[in-house]
């Protein structure tokens, strides 16, 4: 699909900040396609949502329009699966930035986490639900080590700054990357402390997609959060390879998700 080449060779130079002529890509469409300017504009805008729903990166320009056609999924998706060199460009941006960057950007802004109250239009959510289910976008996060990693660190830079901005340097020092040293049994990937001294449990959720993309949560992670109740946190990012957002999840998460079984174990009788 020829507004899919486009809109990904814009995405690639937006996304490492080359210079790119949206009114010029758009007057090449025109010349191969034969439609105005404004029918290609607002399918970008199409294309804009289905990345959006995709949980992948999309051109901030062209602002999501939804209503579209499922067949305009199945087309980006199986570009998405011929074309995986377009997300060279965004390697080193998906590996989180570097130590001395994460010590000058610290804190982040821990945001209210989504609820019905400022959850979008019902048909846009459907749309987004849909695609996430149908596409397994929280299995694709899960499997990416290198952007689950990258979001530990960077939740370690943000509690050892927020605890030294407290004047709390002796536990600032006593933060532990749980997952990286002891491996993944804990149920819990860093601990840290509340300003009290109280021990902060935080397993970290990472995504480059919207704040309501789903991920998975281990049954391990679950019984952890429950005996821990006092202590566990869940902090999901989002938006991380562009501008990484936060926001906080206390147990029981039952009362912020919807649990759903994604597997079973299958015994011999």
């Amino acid at each position: 699909m020829r507004s899919s080449r486009t809109i990904f060779a814009m995405l690639a130079a937006d996304i490492v900040g080359r210079a790119y002529s949206k009114a010029e890509h758009n007057r090449r469409l025109q010349a191969m396609i034969g439609r105005p300017r404004g029918s290609i504009e607002y399918k970008h805008q199409n294309i804009s949502a289905v990345l959006k729903g995709l949980g992948e990166d999309w051109i901030p320009v062209y602002k999501p329009a939804f209503n579209f056609q499922a067949s305009l999924v199945d087309a980006v998706v199986r570009w998405l699966q011929h074309h995986p060199a377009w997300l060279a460009p965004a390697v080193r941006i998906a590996m989180g930035p570097s130590p001395a960057a994460l010590r000058e950007e610290a804190m982040l802004w821990i945001g209210p986490p989504p609820t019905h109250s400022n959850a979008p239009p019902p048909d846009e959510l459907e749309q987004m639900t849909a695609i996430a289910r149908k596409y397994d976008v929280a299995e694709r996060d899960a499997r990416n080590r290198a952007l689950g990693r990258a979001g530990e660190e960077r939740i370690l830079a943000h509690e050892r700054a927020n605890l030294l901005a407290a004047g709390r340097t002796d536990l600032a020092e006593r933060i532990r990357w749980v997952s990286h040293v002891d491996g993944d049994g804990a149920g819990y990937d860093i601990l840290s402390f509340d300003t009290d001294g109280s021990d902060r449990l935080i397993e970290v959720k990472t995504t480059n997609g919207w704040e309501r993309t789903p991920f998975h949560i281990s049954r391990n992670e679950l019984a952890v959060a429950e005996e821990r109740r006092a202590d566990w946190r869940l902090v999901r990012l989002w938006n991380f390879s562009r501008e990484p957002k936060a926001f906080e999840l206390r147990p029981p998460l039952g009362t912020h998700v919807s649990l759903m079984a994604t597997s079973f174990q299958a015994s011999f009788l």
